[in-house]
C-alpha cells in the first residue's frame, strides 16, 4: 500500500514577478508594472498542482529559514501537500525573477539559493518517502547528483518521471529510469543538440527515445504533446483558451500527468488529461495560485476523450477545438 500517489524532490522558489510590454533586449531596460511574489520552484508548482487534483502528495525540498520560505510552506500546506520532507535552513529560499508579456509569455532567471543544498545524503534520509510513493517525479532545479541518487533509491515497482528543465546531458542510469522523460521544444534541443531537432517534432520523439528513457513526452504548446512508450507516436491534441499567464503551465501538465499514470492511465490518456490541466491553468495568473481542482479542468475544459476521441457522455472532446499552451 502506497503513502502516497506523488512524491516530487525538486526546487521550491519565491517567483518574483513583472508584468511588462516587451521582454528587454540584451543591454536594454523596459519599465514594467508593479512587484508581485508568488510562491513558485518546479518542484513545488508539481507538489501544489497533484494536491489541488486530489492526489496524495509529498513534497522533499528544500528552502531557507526566511519569508520566502514561510511563504512556500503555507501555500504548500494549503493546498493538501505533505511537508515533512521540506528541509528548512542552509541558505536563502531561492528566487525566480520572471517577466510576463502581455501574451501571456515569460522568460526566467532562477537564483537556486537552498535547492543547489538538496544533496542525495538528503534522499537517501528520505528513504521511507521514497519508498511509500506510487510515482516519483523530478526536475533539474536541484543538482544532477541529487536526481541521480532519486533514481538509486526508487522502491520496486514505483515510476520515475523527470521533466529536465533547466535541461543538461543527462547520466544514462537517468535515461533508463524515465518514464517519462517530459521535454518542450527546448529542452530538446539542448539533449539531442540543435543540428538533430530538424523535420517533424515526431523524429524528435524517436531520437529522443533512442537515448534510453522508457518512454516520452514531448509538450508542443498550442499544438498538444506527442507521446511514446516504444509502440509508435500518439498526438495528444491541446485545448483554446485565454491564456493569461504561462508560468507554471509545464508543471502542472507534468504534475496531472504523472499523478494520472500512478492511478493506472495509459501515456496518452494521461497526457490528454495533463494537457486539460495545464489549459485551466493558463487562464490565472501566478504558478501555483493559478492550478486547478479536477472540477474547474473539466468546467473549463470539458472531460477527457476515451480511446473513441469522443468526451465522458458522447460530447465531442475538449482537445477538438484546437489549442493553447
Amino acid at each position: 500500500m502506497y503513502d502516497y500517489d506523488l512524491l516530487v524532490v525538486g526546487s521550491a522558489n519565491a517567483d518574483l514577478v513583472i508584468d511588462v510590454e516587451r521582454r528587454p533586449a540584451a543591454g536594454e531596460t523596459v519599465l514594467g508594472g508593479d512587484l508581485a511574489v508568488h510562491p513558485g520552484g518546479k518542484g513545488a508548482n508539481q507538489a501544489v498542482a497533484a494536491a489541488r487534483l486530489d492526489a496524495r502528495t509529498a513534497l522533499l525540498a528544500r528552502v531557507g529559514d526566511d519569508g520566502h520560505g514561510r511563504l512556500l510552506l503555507d501555500s504548500l500546506r494549503a493546498a493538501g501537500v505533505d511537508t515533512a520532507g521540506v528541509l528548512v535552513g542552509g541558505a536563502p529560499t531561492g528566487v525566480a525573477l520572471i517577466t510576463v508579456d502581455p501574451e501571456g509569455d515569460n522568460s526566467i532567471v532562477v537564483s537556486p539559493g537552498a535547492n543547489s543544498r538538496l544533496t542525495p545524503a538528503d534522499v537517501r534520509a528520505a528513504a521511507r518517502l521514497l519508498h511509500t510513493a506510487r510515482v516519483v517525479s523530478a526536475q533539474l532545479e536541484i543538482p544532477l547528483e541529487t536526481v541521480a541518487e532519486v533514481v538509486r533509491n526508487l522502491a520496486p515497482g514505483s515510476r520515475f518521471v523527470l521533466n529536465p528543465s533547466p535541461p543538461r546531458e543527462l547520466p544514462a542510469e537517468v535515461l533508463a529510469a524515465c518514464d517519462p522523460l517530459i521535454v518542450n521544444e527546448h529542452e530538446a534541443r539542448v539533449i539531442l543538440g540543435d543540428a538533430r531537432v530538424s523535420g517533424e517534432p515526431a523524429d524528435w520523439v524517436r531520437l529522443l527515445l533512442a537515448q534510453g528513457p522508457r518512454s516520452v513526452v514531448v509538450t508542443l504548446g498550442a499544438e498538444g504533446a506527442l507521446v511514446c512508450d516504444g509502440r509508435g507516436v500518439t498526438r495528444v491534441p491541446s485545448v483554446r483558451v485565454g491564456a493569461v499567464d504561462t508560468t507554471g503551465a509545464g508543471d502542472a501538465f507534468t504534475a496531472a500527468l504523472a499523478w494520472r499514470l500512478g492511478a493506472g492511465a495509459g501515456l496518452a490518456e494521461a497526457a490528454a488529461h495533463a494537457a486539460r490541466v495545464g489549459a485551466a491553468a493558463v487562464t490565472r495568473r501566478g504558478a501555483q495560485e493559478s492550478y486547478p481542482t479536477a472540477q474547474e479542468v473539466e468546467a473549463l475544459c470539458g472531460a477527457v476523450p476515451d480511446a473513441t476521441g469522443r468526451a465522458a457522455g458522447g460530447a465531442p472532446a475538449a482537445g477538438e477545438r484546437g489549442g493553447s499552451r
